[in-house]
């Protein structure tokens, strides 16, 4: 995979975020015709009180050390919010760390765990997103097949491009996939030279028009507890708390836990029961 398509690099991000931002909204003038969007690089600079020949090699990838200031100034100028500007740390970091990581070991305690949660839904994804345990609960509400082993790992970022997307009208499903894509690259970020998530960023490129046109965009966003409803074919308008937590002592795996209301707990209990039978 090239850099441009793999886009973990600081000067991809600060492309993207220099194009994306209006001059109006760090205090520039808008007057006269721009040939590209967004800021200027000297227009960056400038803000950031460096130099234009630095931020642009910091941009074409010939500088590639920048110090903790001159990230903290580029940020300010950018107009970046904390968990981006952590980001864009990261970003540097990453390119002393790249490199293979084993598969992360699935705690059997935490299996268990997934399990006991029903009939919330539960289930445990891996660093490039693969699910390796999901709860009873989940199958019903997410349309997963039956958990029997842990050889079968259906993607839980593939499902929802080529599955969940189906069932949204265009606004929401639009909404959904750039804030879904945003995750994504968050977490992938931390593992830019694994070739199992490099494999899998090519194969979505390759297939997803959605994910190529968010992926460019180079939009990260952080996991948080929300309120989310469903409609689910056969079992009606359900609601949930969703809380993404991060196991210890097993960084590379994420639990997702979605405690259902009053309702949706018994309608599921009774379906999840069922289903045990």
């Amino acid at each position: 995979m090239n850099e441009a398509s793999a886009g973990f690099t600081l000067g991809a991000f600060l492309r993207a975020r220099r194009e994306q931002l209006h001059p109006s909204e760090v205090g520039l003038p808008s007057l006269g015709r721009r040939r590209t969007p967004g800021l200027r690089r000297e227009e960056v600079a400038q803000l950031a009180h460096i130099g234009i020949s630095w931020y642009t090699a910091l941009e074409q990838g010939r500088q590639t050390n920048p110090s903790v200031q001159v990230l903290d100034s580029l940020a300010r100028a950018l107009n970046l919010n904390e968990y981006e500007r952590q980001y864009m740390h990261r970003l540097v970091k990453a390119q002393d760390s790249a490199g293979t990581k084993e598969a992360p070991l699935l705690p059997a305690g935490l299996e268990r765990t997934v399990r006991s949660l029903d009939p919330n839904p539960a289930l445990v994804i891996d660093r490039k997103w693969d699910l390796l345990v999901w709860n009873r609960a989940a199958e019903l509400v997410f349309d997963l097949p039956v958990f029997t082993d842990h050889t079968a790992r259906p993607n839980w970022l593939i499902r929802f491009l080529t599955e969940s997307t189906r069932r949204m009208n265009e606004a929401e499903r639009d909404e959904k996939v750039q804030v879904m894509i945003a995750r994504f690259r968050a977490d992938c970020a931390r593992y830019p030279g694994d070739p199992d998530v490099q494999a899998l960023i090519q194969e979505l490129l390759e297939t997803s028009e959605p994910f190529r046109f968010y992926w460019g965009r180079q939009d990260i966003s952080q996991a948080s507890d929300c309120y989310k409803r469903w409609e689910v074919a056969g079992i009606g308008l359900l609601e949930f708390e969703y809380i993404n937590l991060q196991p210890s002592g097993s960084p590379d795996l994420q639990l997702m836990v979605y405690t259902a209301s009053p309702a949706a707990y018994e309608r599921l209990g009774e379906m999840v029961r069922g289903r045990s039978k």
